[in-house]
């Protein structure tokens, strides 16, 4: 490949480091991009030993320390982080070793050496709003409302109490689900959202609700919004006499069209006056999301009005306007998939407030402050150039954050008296605590920058070459390549370290990551190539992607592999059907029948379809399971079997299709798993039988692990 010829020119392929600049203004955004050719990239990326040092073995037999066992160790999610009154961080972490039960978790004081759970053993905190949960917990001083998974009550706790109290009443199952609550202390009760599955389970209805605290009964929630399908937000001006929250409606998903919404508190509690601040103009296309009022009580907002970008912007509430704070084409929050989402927060100074934030843009965060009355965002220099949600205490912050050498973790961010400069960085939680003794054996991605089917369109991927300490590949041998597309599809994947990958290119393996069109971190333009193509476009960025290594000598073209997740599950069936690029595929609680999918999926996603597909006929038509004839290489499924967003039939009538259809294929069901693996034995073996499944079928060669290969039908 050639070098840039330009600081500014976009080029094929770029590594992942730091930004350079230290401010940034609306008019003069420039970045010097750090970019080199792809062999000097690649072996930047090499193990500390030198070639001779190393052991000749074929890709795809090394032996690495990289084990399953370490991977599922290392499945920590964060489900919510917040700051308790003393200042210090709370967090919830889900656990694979405890099954996947969530657990809130305190940082430790001065004096302790560990974080403290703050929850009893038989509590788990995680609610099942919309399925994907999220907005689990709230605090205010020493006092935590969450939801408990196994009955899906309000929980009141205080911290360092003994046993948490409900709050909300006992419906004989876990059939009322509850997020994103916030205190209304001036009322003396919690405001949340609430999704009732009493009358209907695939057609719930949602509110916000009010859950009056009392040292007494039970009392019902009394709804506060209710009439529209959705709602997500709900928050509360500091004065506490106006809410502010979102809400949207079928057939648009958050991320298409929504609302913004303020009303104001009547004497007695209730919801009086309502103003519409955005998204009521039918001819202004825009999605606004995560209202949050500052200490001085103007509300702000993100949304992607006018440029296509998520933008941070500001109500004029005298005026009934929005104003932009700051214009960049890059995007300032992610799809409200969960709730509870925090992009943002403000930091006070000398009575003004300053907005911490970060931005995304090319495949890259960039964390900063934002000065609304200058116009103006200041980089801050972290480690992390993958940035999610933000929470703020008085002078500092926590960021839950990534980078290509750092795994998922929450840092608290100290910053000097003038908020231009990081004072201190600290990691307070991480996903992979104890990793510096694999840092020979992990891959640094690559940004790829590839042409698409569609003239004048390019896409985006992260590519992983093989990497290990220990071993060295033949000179005339190339690498089989695992094609990895993200699942959404309204979704995106990220170049940070994380073990599912290093289990594969540290075995020799390359990896790579697809951003396909209709992937999230590029506006809206780029999402929305995906409205009515679905299983068209994703298709044929993710055979691009793989031709275009092939192409480049990176990858060896007669050892394609494809594996997705839910609707990455989808496109790698799809890949197979309508693709003769792969030579194998893994589908993890992936989609084969789109019209099955319509039928039995929850609310949230019920006509979420509809706009990435279209017609009766299209429906019909790109069904991995209408088309099982054109299938002709091996697939193996792994399905949870309580999965409520792909039923357990999606698998098993591919599973039996192509079984009778003569194609290698094999089927793993998981009881008590729901729509992702959260058991450490489940994703262990998980990542085992599609290691050898490839090894076996495509790759051809016998792995260095100790692994049991399960049955597959048609070739066993």
């Amino acid at each position: 490949m050639a070098l840039a010829i330009s600081r500014w020119t976009t080029l094929t392929f770029s590594t992942l480091r730091p930004s350079l600049s230290r401010i940034h203004r609306p008019f003069l955004i420039k970045r010097p991009r750090c970019i080199a050719s792809f062999s000097e990239m690649s072996s930047s990326s090499s193990a500390t030993a030198t070639v001779s040092e190393k052991k000749t073995a074929p890709y795809g037999t090394w032996k690495s320390p990289i084990t399953a066992d370490v991977v599922s160790g290392a499945e920590k999610r964060l489900g919510g982080i917040a700051i308790a009154g003393d200042g210090r961080l709370v967090w919830i972490e889900s656990r694979p070793e405890e099954k996947g039960r969530a657990v809130i978790v305190k940082e430790p004081g001065e004096s302790a050496d560990k974080p403290v759970d703050l929850i009893p053993e038989n509590f788990a905190a995680r609610t099942l709003a919309q399925e994907y949960g999220g907005g689990t917990l709230a605090i205010k001083d020493s006092t935590i409302i969450f939801s408990n998974y196994k009955d899906q009550r309000l929980y009141k706790h205080s911290i360092g109490g003994s046993s948490p109290i409900p709050l909300t009443p006992d419906y004989g199952g876990p059939i009322v689900h509850y997020a994103d609550g916030v205190f209304d202390p001036h009322f003396n009760r919690y405001i949340t959202v609430m999704e009732d599955c009493r009358a209907s389970s695939l057609n719930p209805v949602t509110t916000i609700a009010a859950i009056p605290f009392s040292d007494g009964d039970v009392q019902e929630p009394k709804q506060l919004i209710s009439g529209n399908d959705f709602y997500a937000f709900p928050r509360i001006d500091p004065q506490e006499r106006r809410m502010a929250w979102m809400e949207w409606s079928h057939p648009n998903m958050p991320w298409d069209r929504s609302q913004i919404w303020v009303g104001y508190f009547s004497e007695n509690g209730e919801i009086t006056k309502r103003v519409c601040v955005a998204g009521a103009d039918s001819a202004i296309v825009e999605s606004p999301t995560e209202p949050k009022w500052s200490s001085n009580g103007e509300l702000f907002f993100i949304t992607d009005r006018n440029s296509g970008f998520w933008n941070i912007y500001k109500w004029v509430e005298h005026k009934n306007e929005v104003v932009p704070v700051y214009s960049l084409n890059a995007e300032f929050t992610r799809p409200l998939w969960v709730f509870g989402i925090s992009s943002y927060d403000f930091l006070e100074k000398d009575g003004v407030n300053h907005i911490v934030c970060s931005y995304r843009k090319n495949g890259q965060s960039y964390l900063g402050i934002l000065d609304g009355e200058l116009g103006s965002f200041s980089l801050l220099d972290t480690p992390f150039s993958d940035v999610s949600n933000i929470v703020s205490g008085k002078d500092y912050f926590y960021v839950e954050g990534a980078s290509a050498s750092h795994p998922l973790s929450v840092a608290k961010v100290t910053l000097d008296d003038k908020f231009a400069e990081v004072k201190e960085f600290s990691i307070v939680w991480s996903s992979s605590p104890d990793l510096a003794r694999y840092k020979p054996y992990f891959s640094t991605p690559e940004v790829i920058e590839f042409t698409t089917e569609i003239y004048g369109q390019n896409a985006y991927a992260y590519f992983y070459p093989p990497t290990n300490g220990d071993f060295q590949a033949p000179s005339d041998e190339k690498p089989p390549l695992l094609v990895k597309n993200h699942g959404g599809p309204t979704g995106e994947a990220h170049g940070i370290l994380d073990l599912n990958i290093q289990y594969w290119t540290s075995r020799g393996w390359a990896y790579v990551d697809v951003n396909y069109g209709g992937s999230t971190g590029y506006g809206r333009e780029y999402r929305e190539r995906l409205l009515g193509k679905w299983g068209m476009v994703d298709v044929n960025d993710c055979c691009s992607c793989a031709n275009f290594l092939v192409k480049h000598g990176k990858v060896d073209g007669e050892r394609l592999c494809i594996m997705g997740r839910s609707a990455g599950g989808y496109t790698t069936l799809a890949c197979l059907a309508f693709k003769d690029t792969f030579k194998a595929g893994a589908s993890l609680y992936g989609v084969a029948d789109l019209s099955l999918l319509k039928a039995e999926t929850h609310k949230f996603e019920s006509c979420y379809i509809d706009n990435l597909v279209g017609s009766e006929k299209d429906y019909f038509e790109r069904s991995p399971i209408n088309s099982v004839d054109k299938f002709s290489c091996p697939v193996i499924l792994f399905q949870g079997l309580d999965d409520k967003v792909v039923p357990p039939d999606q698998a098993r009538k591919i599973y039996k299709a192509l079984k009778e259809k003569g194609v290698p294929v094999a089927l793993v069901e998981y009881e008590g798993e729901q729509h992702g693996f959260r058991k450490a034995e489940n994703i262990k073996f998980t990542l085992e039988q599609q290691m050898v499944f490839f090894a076996r079928l495509v790759g051809k060669f016998e792995v260095a692990d100790d692994i049991t290969p399960i049955k597959i039908d048609n070739f066993d």
